[in-house]
């Protein structure tokens, strides 16, 4: 039990920093870090308590039970790769945040750009720990969201924006890809856990569905790995501070793909389709990679396509498979991740102390940079595979699985001499990024002066040397165990123990590694002075650029073809759009029931009642006469539409929903009010507006009464059928025998809404909540001109002393329904459990009780006496609903499952309470708020418009005074 919580605090801890860290002062930068650093810190610790059981072996599990009945839980695994992978990202994520403190500017919001990294963060450990696929997926396009805010970081910056964009489309489009893929797994195996899918790969590759379930799958994981021809996102995302492209392109964003590639592959792969796809995908990525950062004059884009190019590499041993490139690919994983993130921070150096990252402008920096240039050097010498470096040992290994035999394949044949060819590119472009920058005449052009950085913006790169140097001459003695732990962990525990040595003898793949290294180091002496005349990147590829294509089809996409379609069915006029929408939905409504079997005979009409007949008159009549005085008089319409809503309550409570009734008179008064006070921003009739370009005005009104007939109809037929025709089962009749023994209370309605159905309510109100705060936000752009709005009564001419006089009183009983309105809300709230009423009903009188006193009084008098924070009021309500959900999980539960019980209040008895009344308070709180959130904005409206209106009253007095 204790390491189940422990595992599940390791996933909940980064979001709770980003949370802590979104609340800081702007100028907190230290703080900032301070708590970004701590809460890493804080996982890496956990973590070192997992190290023992990890690597014998074992499995951590922790779940959360979410809806187990069709078992979707919130479950969490940590395995020995698991564990690998999170140590790497939080102990190179400690690193991070340390040169960022130092990198990023005073006048940046940092507290907002290490809230970002946080949640990036979790969303990381999520895609790592995920015991659930389609938790996985979740976790997947999360950090998606969070690169996008990373990368977009300096918004100001249209190459941010533009690179932040592309990655988001590009990655969440995989995501789209990735979450198909899962849920046919799903289908497939039976289950959505991540242990049962990766021990059913007979079953997957066996099914009919394997290709389509391959595809889906890879394509999620190409996208995210920059896989070509995904891989143009990964350069324009260097738009972001280097922290981010250090973090998200060494160990995070981009190594979440062959993450996934490596977990899957004894599930997914063994087959020759999968050898080719993966493989072959792979290799070209290592190759065009490779050669296109050669050409590159940008620091960051040279690091960025070689981190294409090593990406490839990885995407090919998993797709190679086998015990020893699955370890060859994790090793891998590992030495790129650190070599290349203090590449990355030296890259950062340069730029933040010369100004410039144009390698064209560098020269000779090791005289005045010397510490950070002999770091560079020997970074740069891991990514080229120098011996005694870590990335030569790994490099080595996955040289050797290509000289290695598969399956005879042209492929297979193949592998070793696309692989020499890349890793001569390899040592090219590394001796440029020496050569170029470090060497050479020293640049005297440059935007600042060169000087080394302060001490503790190196520190991180000193210590990722050192693992370089330390990692490249004792591999077995530092990574062996841990290594091997990772691959049992993806093999099964029977794979055989590998020992990981510096020194196997003269090879064929050591005389690869000599050959790439002499002929790349000859590739730059040959081509150095005329790539760096050249353009940037091959001259030869400019023709098949990923980033023109997407651009090509984001442009129809977004923006030509839409307006043609626009062009042909679309318009301005908001009654004709609302016109073809309800057409569009009776014809989706009658195929639906043509399909379902509703459409033919019917029960026999039972005898009808005459006075239910005649209310209903009476209701048609109004819905008429409001369609009707819409035209000439909107306050009548809205009298008469206010009683055809009535008639539709005492519908409802005719037919025994005595809730739906006491919701739908709230909602009827609530709704009426707000109208009442938005009339007056309705523009004048004038009549060019009631005329129709298309229709006159009499063809167009009987066109849109036979729509509405036919609507209406419909859906009352629809209504007639599904409540005569029997359905089984019937979940109704279940509510109605569990309401009181599984929920507690007598009132069914109630029940549903905050038990059995409570998640759907909690996202309802979230929905609301989003919904206030859009509408006040648009209200408060909203800036009326004062000839657009109706005139006031007084204005059109004095107001009859009779009707002055029945204002007054009016406004009077509207001031002192306020109380009574509250308690009658307490009532509607407590009872609602066992008796018509619940927190949303309670929530719309309260509303309703301060909506009368705007329209009683005016909103200096109301603001000066009652204080209303609607945005806290919906706070609150989230924050009570989600705590209710959560609490249920102290006592091992699943979220939101409600308790109820009987308890002896004195001098009142036996009271029924349950746990849904708390969630039920949030409801309310919730519901207050949305309501009086947009109450305030129409009424801060008025008020602006009274003003406007006084001000032009007074231009005028003193244009007739002079």
């Amino acid at each position: 039990m204790i390491e189940q919580n422990l595992l599940l605090i390791l996933v909940l801890l980064p979001f709770v920093g980003a949370v802590a860290a979104a609340t800081l002062p702007v100028n907190a930068h230290s703080a900032a870090a301070w708590l970004s650093g701590l809460t890493m810190a804080g996982g890496l610790a956990i973590l070192a308590g997992f190290y023992d059981p990890v690597s014998q072996g074992l499995v951590i599990r922790g779940t959360v039970q979410w809806v187990p009945a069709i078992g979707l839980n919130l479950s969490f695994r940590l395995d020995g790769f698991a564990w690998l992978f999170v140590t790497l990202v939080l102990s190179i994520g400690i690193l991070v945040v340390l040169y960022a403190r130092y990198y990023l500017s005073k006048t940046d919001p940092v507290p907002r750009f290490y809230s970002f990294l946080m949640a990036f963060t979790g969303a990381m450990l999520g895609i790592l720990l995920s015991g659930n696929a389609l938790m996985l997926v979740v976790f997947w396009e999360l950090t998606s969201i969070f690169s996008f805010l990373l990368i977009g970081y300096w918004h100001g910056n249209p190459n941010a924006r533009d690179g932040a964009r592309t990655a988001l489309v590009i990655t969440a489009g995989g995501g789209v890809c990735l979450l198909a893929a899962m849920l046919l797994l799903g289908q497939i195996v039976g289950s959505y856990q991540l242990d049962r899918i990766l021990n059913s790969g007979d079953i997957i590759r066996a099914h009919p569905l394997y290709l389509p379930v391959m595809v889906l799958f890879l394509i999620g994981a190409f996208t995210k790995s920059a896989q070509f021809p995904f891989h143009f996102w990964l350069p324009g995302a260097m738009a972001a501070p280097t922290p981010v492209s250090a973090f998200l392109h060494s160990a995070t964003m981009v190594k979440a793909g062959v993450f996934l590639l490596i977990r899957f592959s004894p599930a997914l792969g063994g087959t020759d389709t999968w050898f080719y796809v993966v493989t072959g995908t792979g290799m070209i990525t290592l190759i065009m990679g490779a050669v296109i950062a050669l050409f590159r004059h940008d620091l960051k884009g040279l690091l960025a396509y070689s981190t294409i190019s090593h990406l490839g590499l990885i995407t090919a041993l998993a797709g190679i498979g086998g015990s020893a490139a699955i370890l060859a690919a994790i090793f891998h994983i590992v030495n790129h991740a650190v070599f290349k993130a203090s590449l990355f921070m030296a890259a950062g150096i340069i730029d933040h102390e010369t100004g410039t990252r144009d390698m064209r402008r560098l020269s000779g920096l090791i005289r005045v940079m010397p510490i950070t240039g002999a770091l560079a050097i020997v970074a740069a010498g891991a990514m080229a595979g120098v011996p005694l470096l870590n990335g030569f040992i790994s490099k080595e290994m996955f040289l050797a699985e290509a000289v290695g035999w598969h399956n005879g394949t042209w492929l297979d044949n193949a592998l070793p001499w696309l692989a020499t060819v890349a890793s001569i590119f390899a040592v090219a472009y590394s001796a440029r990024f020496i050569g170029s920058v470090f060497f050479g005449p020293l640049a005297t052009d440059l935007p600042k002066k060169p000087h080394e950085p302060p001490h503790w913006m190196r520190r991180p790169v000193e210590l990722l040397v050192l693992i370089c140097l330390i990692v490249g001459i004792l591999p077995g003695q530092t990574l062996g165990a841990v290594l091997n732990a990772a691959l049992a962990s993806v093999m099964g525990r029977g794979t055989e123990h590998y020992d990981i040595a510096l020194w196997h003898g003269f090879n064929e793949p050591l005389m690869m590694s000599l050959l790439a290294l002499a002929a790349g180091g000859l590739l730059y002496a040959l081509t150095g002075r005329w790539v760096a005349r050249g353009p940037e990147g091959p001259p030869f590829f400019h023709m098949i650029r990923g980033q023109k294509i997407y651009e090509w089809l984001m442009l129809r996409l977004s923006w030509k073809w839409p307006r043609m379609i626009h062009g042909f069915v679309g318009t301005e006029k908001l009654q004709l759009q609302l016109r073809i929408m309800v057409l569009l939905a009776l014809a989706v409504g009658f195929a639906a029931l043509w399909n379902s079997g509703f459409i033919g005979p019917i029960a026999k009409w039972n005898t009808p009642n005459l006075a239910f007949g005649l209310m209903w008159v009476v209701g048609a009549s109004c819905a008429i006469a409001a369609a009707w005085q819409a035209k000439y008089h909107r306050f009548a319409a809205l009298v008469l539409l206010g009683g055809a809503g009535t008639i539709t309550c005492l519908t409802f409570a005719w037919f025994s929903a005595p809730d739906l009734a006491v919701t739908q008179l709230l909602v009827e008064l609530v709704t009426t009010v707000l109208l009442l006070l938005g009339l007056r921003w309705l523009p004048r009739r004038r009549s060019e507006i009631a005329a129709d370009r298309l229709l006159p005005a009499r063809i167009r009104r009987i066109w849109d009464l036979v729509i509405a007939s036919v609507a209406g109809a419909g859906l009352a037929a629809m209504a007639y059928a599904v409540m005569t025709r029997p359905l089984v089962p019937n979940i109704g009749d279940w509510f109605l025998r569990n309401a009181y023994y599984e929920g507690g209370g007598t009132n069914t309605v109630n029940v549903i809404l905050v038990d059995f159905r409570a998640f759907d309510t909690f996202g309802e109100i979230t929905v609301l909540a989003i919904v206030g705060l859009t509408v006040f936000a648009l209200l408060r752009r909203f800036r009326p001109a004062p000839e657009s709005i109706a005139a006031p009564a007084q204005q059109r001419g004095s107001t009859p002393k009779m009707l002055g006089n029945y204002l007054l009183i009016a406004s009077m009983i509207m001031k002192y329904m306020f109380p009574v309105l509250i308690v009658v809300a307490a009532d509607l709230f407590f009872r609602g459990h066992d008796l018509p009423g619940g927190g949303f009903s309670a929530g719309v009188t309260i509303a309703t009780a301060l909506l009368l006193q705007y329209l009683a009084t005016n909103v200096r008098w109301i603001e000066a006496r009652i204080t209303v924070l609607p945005i806290r009021w919906m706070g609150f309500g989230l924050l009570i609903a989600g705590a209710t959900g959560i609490g249920a999980w102290a006592f091992g539960y699943p979220f939101l499952t409600a308790h109820a019980r009987y308890i002896d209040l004195p001098l009142i008895g036996k009271t029924p309470a349950a746990t849904a009344l708390i969630f039920d308070l949030g409801v309310f709180s919730l519901v207050v708020g949305a309501t009086v959130l947009m109450l305030i904005a129409i009424a801060h409206q008025s008020l602006r418009a009274a003003r406007m209106r006084e001000a032009e009253e007074e231009a005028e007095k003193k244009k007739e005074t002079a």
